[in-house]
Formats: structure tokens, C-alpha cells, sequence
């Protein structure tokens, strides 16, 4: 499965941005997918995911001002970003859980810059 993040950029706090994420090849056994992020000197957590079955799971610091959705047809998660923070300022990661039986791998792709500053 290869990842393809786009949408990161600049934005003023209050602002919005809406992240994409386009999955290309074998989605078997892809159970779901998400954005996680890493500011700097800080450990990659995670921000909002989607499993196949469409149930939703936020990081309480985005609830109520993020929203994940999908696109099954294109294979292609977006992440809503409203009242953006300069706190969500980081590198987000798009990834995606490979899950049969008991094994589990993760997929990522490569992160997208958001930067939230006047």
C-alpha cells in the first residue's frame, strides 16, 4: 500500500485546511486509516482515524474542530481542519492499519507540513 498525503500548508490560527490522503494497491485487509502528527521534540500521536466499517476515533485535543472522512470509491481518507491552533502546528502522517488475525502492520506515508501562525 503506498500513501499519498497532500494538502499541508500555511494558515492563520482560525483558519482551515483539509489534509488528503490517496491509498494506491492491494486495500485487503486494510481495516482502517488516519492522520496522525509529530511536532517538533515531540512523539507522533494520533488525530483522528476511520475504519472501514466508518466509526470514528479523535484525539480530544481536535474534537469538535477536526473531521475525518473517506471516499471508498477513490480510496482517499481527508482530514477537515477547522479553528486551527498554533499548537496543530506539525508534520501529519497519513497511515494506514494492515490487520489478519493477530498481525498488525502499519503503513505511512510521507508526512504534510501544517504550519498555524499570524
Amino acid at each position: 500500500v503506498q500513501l499519498q498525503a497532500s494538502g499541508g500548508g500555511l494558515v492563520q490560527p482560525g483558519g482551515s485546511l483539509r489534509l488528503s490522503c490517496a491509498a494506491s494497491g492491494s486495500m485487503v485487509n486494510i481495516n482502517a486509516m488516519g492522520w496522525y502528527r509529530q511536532a517538533p521534540g515531540k512523539k507522533r500521536e494520533l488525530v483522528a482515524a476511520i475504519t472501514t466499517g466508518g466509526s470514528t476515533n479523535y484525539a480530544d485535543s481536535v474534537k469538535g474542530r477536526f473531521t475525518i472522512s473517506k471516499d471508498n470509491a477513490k480510496n482517499t481518507v481527508y482530514l477537515q481542519m477547522n479553528s486551527l491552533k498554533p499548537e496543530d502546528t506539525a508534520v501529519y502522517y497519513c497511515n494506514a492499519l494492515y490487520s489478519e488475525s493477530t498481525y498488525k502492520f502499519d503503513y505511512w506515508g510521507k508526512g504534510t507540513q501544517v504550519t498555524v501562525s499570524s
